[in-house]
């Protein structure tokens, strides 16, 4: 299997906080892996420095063999990476699929290509009847959705969600697992997230990450990651070991 991603002993402080340290790990083609871990355990820097968003300060980070490591964002996002962020702001002036066309026009130049695409885009979202409203009216669910749709829109190989199902009921949290389950209809060959509902990570992750502090603490299949010890003190806790997963 083909390897898409390659974070390498990458590590990044800002001033006296070390925010990643040393952290090591891979995505392959056609996983879904998650980053979990507590808040401030450095899950969102990891996305960041992958982006461009932060350089790093020392380790290299590689993406279908080629080395990103202190690249642009527009860089990342011309090689096949999309992403979206936890604050989610789309352009409110605009419409629905004008936000989407942000992302297809890198692939779409011509504008009516670019319109087409962004509405096949959003009929796999859900979104198509919202096409012509402006995204200022949008509920904060909706807005997590058009964000996943913009980062579809670029035509990524690589799509990292930064706690994409925060705001969404367990109905529209479900209809997003079925969404990421069918992502390769869009060329979407694997997913990087980083999420704290532990059932959707339970129900999509192929592998799990955990990181405490800067540090990566676990590795491996959801499965056998939430019974690590390390795992339970540092983040899931012995409630959760009680009850199972939520």
């Amino acid at each position: 299997m083909a390897r898409i991603l390659e974070f390498e002993k990458v590590s990044k402080r800002f001033g006296g906080l070390l925010a990643t340290n040393d952290v090591s790990f891979h995505v392959d083609e056609g996983e879904i892996v998650f980053l979990i871990g507590p808040n401030g355990a450095g899950k969102t820097t990891v996305f960041n420095l992958i982006t461009g968003y932060v350089k790093p300060d020392a380790g290299k980070i590689r993406f279908a063999g080629q080395d990103i490591t202190g690249g642009e964002p527009y860089q990342a996002t011309r090689l096949g990476i999309g992403r979206t962020f936890q604050v989610v702001q789309p352009l409110t002036a605009l419409t629905v699929r004008e936000n989407v066309m942000l992302g297809t026009f890198l692939k779409y130049p011509r504008r009516a290509e670019a319109a087409a695409r962004a509405d096949q885009v959003l009929e796999f979202m859900g979104m198509r009847a919202r096409a012509d409203q402006l995204a200022s009216g949008l509920p904060l669910a909706q807005r997590k959705l058009l964000e996943v749709a913009r980062a579809i829109g670029t035509g990524a190989r690589l799509l990292l969600l930064d706690e994409v199902m925060a705001g969404l009921n367990p109905r529209e949290g479900e209809e997003v697992v079925g969404l990421i389950r069918r992502l390769h209809e869009f060329g979407i060959t694997s997913v990087g997230g980083v999420e704290h509902i532990m059932r959707i990570v339970m129900s999509l992750a192929s592998r799990v990450v955990v990181l405490d502090q800067g540090r990566k603490i676990a590795e491996g299949p959801p499965t056998e990651v939430v019974h690590d010890p390390k795992v339970v003190e540092a983040y899931l806790g012995t409630k959760f070991m009680a009850g199972g997963a939520r």
